[in-house]
This record gives C-alpha cells, sequence and structure tokens, in this order.
C-alpha cells in the first residue's frame, strides 16, 4: 500500500468557499442595519405617540391705547405686589432674654399695648442701688444743714465775745470760715441729691425698656422670637440672637407697587384711574388711582416705579399679594375725541423661544405642539407683546421640556 503524498496543488485556496463566507458576512452586516434602523425608527415613532405633560395659556387680546378726564379703556397693562406703606419689624432697644411674649400671628394690636417683656431683674437691682443712694444724698443734705445752724450760732457768739474784747479776730475768722465750709458743703450736698434723682430716672427708663410696645395700630403678621431667646436691636451672637420679637403691618395702608417699563411711563399721570386684579381673586375688580410716580428709574430693568392706591380697602387685600393692574384712559379736555385703542396680544414671557436668533412659540394644536415663528414687542414685567405670529384664542405653552420638537404629542396638565 502506497501512501500518498500532499502536492502544491492541495494547498491552493478554495475561490469558491472564500466568496461563499464573504457573502455570509455582507448578509449578517446588512441584517444588523435594518434591526438598528428599524428599532431606531420605532424610538422615534414611539417617543412622539408619547404624550409629554406641559403647562398653557390661551391668548387674549388686550385693548391698549391713547390717555387724558373720564375712564375709557386700559393705555397699559402692568404687574406688581401689594405693599404696606406702614410696616415694623418691632425690637427692642437692649440686649436681653426674652421672659414673655404676649403676640400672635394675625393679632390685632393697638398703639401702645404690650407685645413682650424682657427679664429685667438686673435693671430692677441697679434702681434699688439708685434709690439707696438717693436717700443717702438726702441724709447727707439734712446733716450738712445741721451742721450750718450750729456754725451760724457759733459765729454769732464769737461776734459778740469780739465787740466785748474778750475774743480774738482770729476765732471770729474760724466760725465765719466754718460758716462758709458747711454752706458749700450744703449746695454739694444738694447736688448730689440731684444727681442720684436722675440716676433713678435712667434706671427706671431701663426698666421700661424691658417692656416692649407697639409703635402703631395694625395686625401682627409674624411672631419672631420665643420666650427664653436672646434679642437685640442689632444682629450679634451668630444666629442665636433674634433682632426682632414680630412683624406689625398698617392695614390701613395698603397700596400697589407696579414697575413700568419706561418707554410707557409717560401714559401715567397722578389720579389716573386704574383697576387691579388680584392674582387670588381673578374675578374681582378693585377700583385704585395713582398716588405718584417714583421720580427715578431702575438703570438695569429700565422700569419706573409707580405707587397706587385702593379706593376702598378690604379684609381679602393682604401684603405681598401678586395683583395684576390696568391704567385706564382718559378722555382729554376739551371734548375732543379720543385716540381709538389699539387691540394687541400680551402672553407670558415664558412662552417665548428662542431658536436659530428667532423668537419662536409652541402652540397646543390637535394634541401636538406645533411651532411658530413671532415678532415681539415690548415687554411688562413678565409679560411680553406679541405684534405678529398668533391670534386671540391660540393656546400657547408656558411651561414644558427645553427639547420640545414640532409635532410633539403634548398633554395639557
Amino acid at each position: 500500500m502506497t501512501e500518498q503524498k500532499p502536492s502544491l496543488h492541495d494547498l491552493r485556496i478554495d475561490e469558491t468557499a472564500r466568496s461563499s463566507g464573504r457573502a455570509r458576512v455582507f448578509l449578517w452586516l446588512a441584517i444588523v442595519l435594518l434591526v438598528v434602523a428599524g428599532g431606531a425608527s420605532a424610538w422615534v415613532w414611539f417617543g412622539r405617540q408619547t404624550a409629554i405633560t406641559v403647562r398653557a395659556a390661551e391668548v387674549v387680546e388686550s385693548l391698549a391705547g391713547g390717555a387724558g378726564g373720564a375712564t375709557s379703556g386700559a393705555v397699559l397693562d402692568g404687574s406688581g405686589y401689594v405693599t404696606a406703606r406702614r410696616r415694623a419689624t418691632v425690637s427692642s432697644k437692649v440686649t436681653g432674654k426674652v421672659r414673655e411674649v404676649l403676640v400672635e400671628e394675625g393679632m390685632a394690636v393697638r398703639e401702645g399695648q404690650v407685645l413682650a417683656r424682657l427679664d429685667d431683674s438686673t435693671v430692677r437691682a441697679y434702681l434699688g442701688v439708685a434709690e439707696a443712694e438717693l436717700a443717702a444724698a438726702r441724709r447727707n443734705v439734712t446733716e450738712t444743714e445741721v451742721r450750718l445752724k450750729e456754725a451760724g450760732v457759733t459765729l454769732k457768739r464769737t461776734r459778740s465775745l469780739a465787740a466785748d474784747g474778750i475774743a480774738h479776730q482770729a476765732d471770729l475768722d474760724a466760725a465765719q470760715a466754718s460758716v462758709d465750709a458747711f454752706e458749700a458743703r450744703l449746695v454739694a450736698a444738694r447736688e448730689q441729691v440731684v444727681v442720684a434723682e436722675r440716676q433713678i430716672d435712667v434706671r427706671r427708663t431701663e426698666l421700661d425698656d424691658m417692656v416692649i410696645r407697639a409703635p402703631f395700630t395694625g395686625v401682627a403678621i409674624s411672631k419672631d422670637a420665643q420666650p427664653g431667646e436672646m434679642v437685640s436691636p442689632v444682629s450679634a451672637g451668630g444666629g442665636f440672637t433674634r433682632t426682632g420679637i414680630c412683624t406689625i403691618v398698617d392695614m390701613t395702608s395698603l397700596e400697589i407697587e407696579v414697575d413700568v417699563n419706561e418707554s410707557y411711563i409717560n401714559r401715567v399721570v397722578p389720579a389716573q384711574k386704574v383697576e387691579a386684579t388680584l392674582d387670588a381673586y381673578p374675578d374681582w375688580r378693585i377700583p385704585g388711582h395713582v398716588i405718584t410716580t417714583v421720580p427715578t428709574a431702575d438703570r438695569q430693568r429700565a422700569t419706573v416705579l409707580v405707587r397706587i392706591g385702593f379706593e376702598t380697602l378690604d379684609s381679602r387685600i393682604l401684603p405681598d399679594m401678586g395683583v395684576k393692574v390696568a391704567f385706564m384712559s382718559q378722555a382729554p379736555p376739551g371734548g375732543a375725541a379720543a385716540a381709538p385703542p389699539r387691540r394687541h396680544i400680551v402672553i407670558p414671557r415664558s412662552a417665548v423661544r428662542a431658536e436659530n436668533g428667532q423668537d419662536v412659540v409652541f402652540l397646543v394644536q390637535d394634541g401636538r405642539a406645533v411651532r411658530r415663528a413671532v415678532t415681539l414687542g415690548p415687554a411688562e414685567g413678565d409679560r411680553v407683546e406679541v405684534r405678529s405670529g398668533l391670534a386671540s384664542g391660540d393656546r400657547v405653552i408656558v411651561e414644558g421640556p427645553k427639547d420640545l420638537a414640532d409635532g410633539r404629542k403634548v398633554a395639557i396638565q
């Protein structure tokens, strides 16, 4: 039996097998790419079908225009806060430990009413010392008066003896000096009595400072200290020392403060009629009037502060409430026709986004987000005017994800 030896022909690569392997690799690669593309498409499709929660607001047109006596329409809208003209955080004049607090949040207080008391044991002790010093000074006056009377009798006797030639001139001079000395001592003793009386007045004032009273009639809106805590008129001791007992607000001094864009401040005049609407009571229109325009502008915000007074106060109006204000136009003097009001659209500033240097908003239409380019006008507070791109009745998204895309399915919160 002969053994078959390998030859070079047997080492040659089979071209048919190599071509078949390449085909299988390309086939698997194509399958993987198809699966990845399909998954990505499905991910995008399902993502677009999954609704995201957003907050939306309806676009409403407002009136603006004209200025001048009788109310006709709104010339300017603004937003601000209710503030109290008289508001005070009541503190003590001295540093001390709080012994008792007699006020609670929401309590009505009268001017001069006791709000709290501090520990006055040390002050009372000093007052006792001052009273004892006064008593001693008065006794010293009495003793000096007796001594002076005695010295006067001695002087009179010495003068009589000197006239008879019995006493010498030196005895008379000594008696006169004794009288003069006791008169000076009596004056000093009486001045010591006055000083002691003033010391008692000081101690009694310090004792009165231990009692904290209301500076005016109002309502306590906060209670800032408790019995056992230290209170001081200045910040001291870190966070362990209080700087106030409570905060009192005079509810009869409530007014509105509004920041008006300086471009529109010419539409605001003193005594101008105003309609205010509290955020807490959107259906309640409160009449008011412009008190004054503060004669300075905010350089960073380009606004001017306007103070507005209420025609009548109500218990529902509380300090720091948010309020929307409509400045009303006035009929021009002489019966001239007022300029027709201009209708404009104002939306929340948070609804506007910047994309590629253009201002856009997203509307809600048929449950999906629709991108819309807009042209903006001047801003007023947290709202901005839209001059083109929107119509009354549109619903704009005011709060949503930053990556919100056109056509994305949304659900209104």
